[in-house]
């Protein structure tokens, strides 16, 4: 029976990582704009963003990004806090709709409970079954009530499996990947030259990616400082991440008598801008290498983590490419350097090549190529618009 116009309708959002958080930000934002008029109360899971975009933080995200399995085995009693609290607030609250993104470690066995529980699940940012864990089907199509994907390709590959309750809704990050001035602004603005060439590493968001990716990275842009003292670096550190942390990186380099690029540099909060004015990237695989395809930056793909985490997972994954823009591209436009392929010397090797200038075109124009495919901007808007069809 549909709500009464004037009726407040309860929200119960649940994100866990920080990408997942600044995308239900976002919806947040867009489902108030979309309601007409109607008063929303927002509660769950939030990070930073969401809190900011007025989401009541009954379990704060902040506390649940952890990077693998061991990791997350121990931390196992503060995901049952959780889980616990967050299925209370759900009982009390009775929620008109329960949104949860991404996060699927956590989510999943989340939307079972709640949805056992007489509560409507609506699942955006669809957990990446076809490319692993391909078993949680099943839990998709008896707890969740509709499953909003952000890949051009996810539609169809859950009909083929059986599962209808699906739309597309369009990438959060089409259109919405772009610098805020010129490659040639934000080099004079942190004192680079204009025409040598730019390298941007990207080794992620989490304390473990830091320590795992970045001093292969640090170490490869010592190979390349070597035969090129002309190269520039540039490493656009995640708001999440101190550059304490990447000084500690260095730090540990030069304990083993390797030398730093004298021309580094390190910034936070400039990341589509350093990617914009950078010739080429390393980048650990996940969203951002999205981004940077987005943006059209040739880069070399990267992951390393734990020998126990690696043996724990990779059997699970039944992918032909690690790198989001490999995925959507249906090819390897990106060189993918995972796990003990990850080396110093394979690294400085492809970025080398990636600084060709023939390289470097082809690379730019299969990448924007690819970025294509995800449409056009808008994605929170019809995904505000699906979730409020469902409920009102």
């Amino acid at each position: 029976m549909p709500l009464e116009t004037d009726s407040t309708l309860k929200i119960m959002l649940v994100a866990g990582e920080a990408s997942g958080d600044a995308h239900a930000a976002k919806l947040a934002y867009a489902l108030r704009a979309e309601a007409e008029g109607r008063t929303l109360e927002f509660f769950g899971c939030a990070g930073q963003a969401m809190r900011a975009a007025g989401v009541e933080a009954v379990v704060k995200a902040d506390d649940l990004a952890i990077i693998g399995i061991p990791e997350i085995a121990r931390a196992m009693g503060v995901f049952l806090k959780a889980f616990r609290d967050l299925k209370r607030a759900a009982a009390v609250r009775k929620p008109d709709v329960v949104v949860l993104v991404d996060f699927p470690e956590f989510n999943l066995k989340l939307a079972k409970s709640l949805k056992r529980s007489g509560l409507r699940v609506i699942y955006y940012i669809s957990p990446q079954l076809w490319g692993w864990r391909k078993y949680r089907k099943r839990t998709i199509r008896d707890s969740v009530d509709l499953l909003l994907t952000v890949l051009p390709f996810e539609k169809d590959w859950y009909a083929r499996h059986g599962i209808e309750n699906v739309e597309y809704v369009g990438n959060p990050l089409s259109n919405e990947v772009k610098p805020s001035g010129t490659r040639e602004a934000f080099r004079l603005r942190h004192g680079m030259d204009l025409d040598a060439p730019l390298i941007a590493l990207l080794p992620g968001s989490r304390q473990k990616e830091l320590t795992k990716i970045l001093p292969p990275m640090l170490e490869a842009a010592s190979l390349i400082a070597a035969t090129d003292p002309t190269a520039q670096f540039i490493i656009p550190l995640a708001s999440t991440r101190k550059e304490e942390e990447v000084q500690s990186a260095i730090a540990g380099l030069e304990c083993r008598n390797i030398p730093t690029p004298n021309r580094l540099v390190v910034v936070k909060g400039e990341t589509y801008d350093a990617l914009n004015a950078a010739d080429a990237a390393a980048v650990a695989s996940g969203t951002a290498t999205l981004e940077t395809g987005i943006i059209g930056t040739p880069m070399a793909i990267v992951y390393k983590t734990s020998g126990l985490n690696y043996r724990l997972v990779r059997p699970l994954i039944n992918v032909d490419h690690f790198g989001l823009i490999n995925l959507i591209a249906g090819k390897r436009i990106a060189a993918e350097f995972i796990q003990n392929d990850l080396t110093p010397e394979t690294l400085a090797a492809e970025l080398q090549r990636l600084l060709e200038p023939k390289t470097n075109a082809r690379v730019r124009s299969e990448l924007n190529e690819a970025a294509q495919k995800l449409g056009q901007s808008g994605a929170s808007k019809r995904a505000a618009e699906a979730i409020l069809r469902l409920i009102l």
